[in-house]
């Protein structure tokens, strides 16, 4: 005796039937749903790649580090520079001494930075000099590429040693190995010790945080800065002389745990508005970067999936037009299914199945196409334009909700139709030509 399929599966193979019977208009119908699936999900794997390389960039920074900066007062730009040759202002060792007695403060790091020339031979391409200490290459989470970093003993002894970033060490030394090779700043020489691996540049986060380009440094031990170049810097730029005296330009503190960050913020706050007469400082707790910028990023993903949502609405009203003109042409079938005893439930099934078998292709092609069309979009802008900026990182959670949004856009826009075929009077219907 021959097996008889089952009603569901019967209503499966009929709705693929009539779905393959006008393979234009349901691809059309489709096309709808695929490119919002696809939208959905190429627009939040984009934007989770520039998310997360931002929060990255932010995290370097430290969730229990706090960042003291100097800044030059507007004011010093033009009166205090009549009054003097020498531009007096920014961080100092006192407030070195009174960062390091705050009881929940167990580090202090102290940078001094300016540009200046890097002498090589003939050679002598722009740098900028970093006087600190051996801590600032954990802190900034930087990596060797040969040598070593800046030691304690250097420190102590004030020695002439030098690391080099890569740009400027391949920009000093080309091909040849810089390892205990002699450099010329200023009037004094310094012997390479190690070189970094290059590292992507930083945004500046927040208003008071500046971008860091790392690669052209030159990192030297921050008591042989102050031997060799004291504190004041001299400049010289289009014919004209300008000197600022900055003793520490800026200060990165860490404390124990993120419990303690914002309260010693607000000591050190406390400590820079007492001592200084002027707002020469800036100040920046990246912990709060950090969560301002998490929830900008909650945020995004909500915008992001509207705007996915709305090209699904607009595939839905695609879904439903084609179920509305499906029901209209086969009316007749819908009264001979009712007059041999189909029952309203078996009709609205009927076309719901349809419809979700619409959705459900559309869904999986859209789900391929939004996975695919990013690592397009970056191969073109690097081929293209030889850029970078298109990041990609896949967001797992995207592709169960697209789907089931997918599910959804199914049922919501095909309900309608499929109640309508149900509700037809089927004496009317066999009467329908």
């Amino acid at each position: 005796m021959p097996k008889i399929a089952s009603p569901t599966l019967l209503i499966l193979r009929l709705g693929l039937k009539s779905l393959v019977l006008h393979k234009l208009r349901s691809g059309l119908a489709v096309l709808g749903i695929v490119i919002g699936i696809g939208a959905m999900i190429a627009l939040v794997t984009i934007g989770e790649g520039s998310k997360q390389e931002a929060l990255e960039q932010i995290e370097r920074l430290g969730a229990t580090n706090i960042i003291v900066r100097s800044v030059k007062p507007p004011d010093d730009s033009s009166a205090q520079a009549t009054r003097s040759f020498v531009v007096d202002y920014g961080l100092s060792n006192e407030d070195l001494d009174r960062f390091l007695n705050i009881s929940t403060v167990y580090r202090a790091l102290p940078i001094r930075r300016f540009n200046h020339e890097v002498h090589y031979l003939d050679r002598k391409p722009d740098g900028r000099v970093i006087g600190t200490t051996p801590g600032y290459a954990q802190i900034n989470k930087l990596t060797l590429a040969r040598g070593r970093f800046l030691s304690d003993p250097d420190e102590a002894f004030i020695d002439n040693v030098a690391v080099l970033g890569s740009h400027i060490a391949e920009a000093l030394f080309g091909y040849e190995d810089p390892m205990d090779k002699v450099v010329k700043l200023r009037n004094h020489y310094y012997k390479v010790v190690g070189v970094m691996a290059s590292r992507i540049p930083t945004a500046g986060a927040g208003g008071s945080q500046a971008a860091e380009e790392f690669n052209d440094d030159v990192y030297i031990p921050l008591s042989t800065c102050r031997a060799r170049f004291g504190d004041v810097i001299f400049t010289a730029q289009s014919g004209s002389r300008s000197a600022e005296n900055v003793q520490l330009h800026q200060i990165t503190m860490t404390v124990h745990d993120m419990q303690q960050v914002r309260p010693t913020a607000q000591i050190i706050e406390g400590l820079l508005k007492k001592y200084h007469k002027k707002q020469d400082w800036a100040l920046t707790v990246p912990l709060d970067l950090l969560e301002e910028a998490r929830r900008t990023k909650r945020l995004f993903n909500v915008l992001l999936g509207f705007i996915g949502g709305i090209s699904l609405f607009v595939g839905g009203i695609g879904i439903m037009n084609i179920m509305l003109a499906t029901v209209m042409e086969r009316t007749r079938e819908i009264g001979v299914r009712r007059a041999l005893g189909a029952k309203r439930r078996d009709i609205t099934m009927q076309f719901l199945i349809e419809a979700l078998l619409l959705t459900g292709i559309g869904g999986v092609l859209g789900l391929a196409f939004g996975l695919l069309a990013p690592f397009g979009i970056r191969w073109i802008a690097e081929y293209f334009f030889s850029s970078d900026i298109v990041k990609i990182k896949i967001n797992l959670l995207s592709l169960p909700v697209a789907a089931g949004f997918s599910i959804a856009v199914g049922i919501a826009f095909g309900l309608y139709p499929a109640r309508r075929a149900a509700l037809m009077d089927p004496i009317e219907a066999l009467r329908h030509e």
